[in-house]
């Protein structure tokens, strides 16, 4: 799952574990301390896990982390980015976005204002009202 949450879900061989998110930084790397913690934790529920193990496992977490951040700050960033140079290029993609990842508040706020500074005043603050009920 690659939608916001606690945990990052990764298999490891027929094993779903899944990895929270406390686990990480807001930049993806791991938390030394919170990772040691979890290894233990995995070491302890499962005892035939061993370090190379583990490491393989965080090794997945660690992409589908990335994986996760990247389509995370994909939706408003790239929205704000184009409706300085072309407005309705941002709507566009801020609605097809919307369509795929309608829980994005922040995507939400972004196509709330670049639908006010195109005079669509009505439809910017039904969008930004959306982005303030899923904060």
């Amino acid at each position: 799952m690659r939608k916001s949450s606690q945990y990052i879900e990764v298999n490891h061989g027929k094993l779903r574990v899944s990895v929270p998110r406390c686990v990480f930084r807001k930049d993806g790397t791991t938390d030394p301390v919170e990772e040691r913690s979890f290894r233990d934790l995995m070491a302890s529920r499962y005892p035939w896990l061993n370090e190379r193990s583990l490491d393989v496992m965080m090794e997945a977490a660690i992409k589908e982390m990335a994986a996760t951040l990247a389509l995370e700050r994909r939706g408003a960033p790239i929205g704000r980015e184009l409706s300085d140079k072309d407005p309705q290029k941002a709507i566009s993609y801020l609605e097809r976005h919307l369509e795929h990842e309608p829980q994005d508040a922040e995507a939400w706020y972004a196509l709330g204002e670049v639908l006010c500074k195109v005079g669509l005043t009505d439809d910017g603050y039904r969008a930004l009202k959306r982005g303030r009920e899923l904060r």
